[in-house]
Order: C-alpha cells, then sequence, then structure tokens
C-alpha cells in the first residue's frame, strides 16, 4: 500500500489567483494531481458571524463533500495521509474543523511546499538560521 500524501485543494471564494486554474497550480506545485474540493467552507470574511444559520447548512454540506473527495483519493487500498490545502485563513480556520469528522488535515499549499522542499524541520531550520545572522538587529 503506498503511504504518500494526497492532496485535496480548497480554492477560497476570493480566490488569489485569477488568470490560471487553482487546481492545475496546486497539482504543479505538489508534483502530482491535486483535486478539486468545490463548495465553500463556510467561513469567509464575517459570514460565519453575520448569519450563522446560513454558514453552519454551508460548513455542512462542505463536509459532506471533503467526506466524498476524501474517500475517491483513499480507493484502491490508500491507506496513506489526505490532506486538505488552501491559501486563505479564514479558510484554513474553517476546514479544520473538519480533521477529527473526516480524518483529514488541513494546511497552507506554501507550509505544505516548504515541507516538502525543506523538510519537516523547516520553520525551526528557518528560525535559528534568521536568528543566528541576526535579523532582529535589522528589524530593530
Amino acid at each position: 500500500m503506498s503511504t504518500a500524501t494526497r492532496y485535496l485543494y480548497h480554492d477560497p471564494c476570493h480566490t488569489p489567483m485569477k488568470t490560471m486554474s487553482p487546481v492545475k497550480v496546486a497539482s504543479g506545485l505538489m508534483g502530482q494531481p491535486v483535486a478539486l474540493s468545490d463548495r465553500c467552507c463556510g467561513e469567509a470574511g464575517t459570514f460565519a458571524i453575520s448569519r450563522p444559520d446560513i454558514a453552519t447548512q454551508v460548513r455542512f454540506r462542505k463536509q459532506q463533500e471533503i467526506e466524498q473527495d476524501a474517500a475517491g483519493l483513499r480507493q484502491g487500498g490508500f491507506d496513506g495521509p489526505v490532506k486538505i490545502l488552501t491559501s486563505c485563513p479564514s479558510c484554513l480556520q474553517g476546514l479544520q474543523r473538519y480533521r477529527e469528522d473526516v480524518a483529514i488535515e488541513a494546511d497552507y499549499i506554501v507550509v505544505e511546499l516548504a515541507k516538502s522542499l525543506l523538510g519537516e524541520n523547516w520553520l525551526k531550520d528557518y528560525v535559528r538560521s534568521a536568528t543566528g545572522a541576526g535579523i532582529e538587529r535589522v528589524l530593530l
């Protein structure tokens, strides 16, 4: 059985990618096919605060879709991790709500890319390098 991570991509309603297909970009960055997880996550802007009644229903439908998409990626005996990636802070917050119900992790696509290219300790290594080089003096 394969244990390499498989990915879904949640394209924010106010996507930063305007001229290219976000799924094509995500697939190119991750070096493998990345499936689109369609539908709004119900978190954008003040939607969840101003209309919690509607946002709750939107989140329920999003969870159903994530369950279906994740099951599709797990077909054929795949038992490795499935992650859902996004580029939006609000969406990430909302997508993390599904972690236990759907057994899926959510993260920023740039963080997953950094882990892939620079290793699991990329952030600690960067902070150590930046602080060792005196970045605080530059900022002050």
